[in-house]
């Protein structure tokens, strides 16, 4: 079965993704660890094309399935903003960043830790990324 979300970019719309996730993920019966690390990767993901590729742009909005697949949740997200391709983006320095003490630029580290594989397609203005987690049996 899957699962789908519409929410419209502004910040505020994250709530109501966190909400949505915890009820998919707790109707899939995974483990509450595994739970609260899904939905902190796919909120990363959301909030930075809310934020970066739509400016929180509330006439935006940002498409989220969740589908099951066996042994995988396929978390697809789908925005029409601006292409960012997350498998190419380099992390940072992480002394650098704690040296100058920055705020922010962490979220897409912890996201490539969480998620098993990551995809990213753009073609004709629709962008789609991939978020895959893997689960043992």
């Amino acid at each position: 079965m899957n699962h789908q979300i519409r929410i419209y970019c502004q910040t505020t719309a994250l709530a109501e993704l966190r909400v949505f996730l915890q009820k998919t993920l707790g109707d899939l019966h995974l483990p509450e660890k595994d739970q609260h690390q899904v939905t902190l990767a796919v909120e990363e993901v959301c909030a930075n094309l809310i934020i970066h590729s739509h400016n929180c742009n509330a006439k935006d909005h940002i498409e989220l399935e969740v589908i099951e697949a066996p042994g995988k949740l396929i978390f697809e997200i789908t925005d029409h903003g601006e292409a960012f391709n997350l498998i190419d983006y380099e992390s940072p320095d992480l002394k650098k960043v704690i040296g100058e003490k920055r705020k922010g630029g962490l979220g897409i580290i912890l996201v490539k830790k969480i998620m098993d594989e990551i995809e990213f397609e753009s073609h004709k203005g629709t962008n789609t990324c991939r978020l895959i987690k893997w689960f043992q049996a």
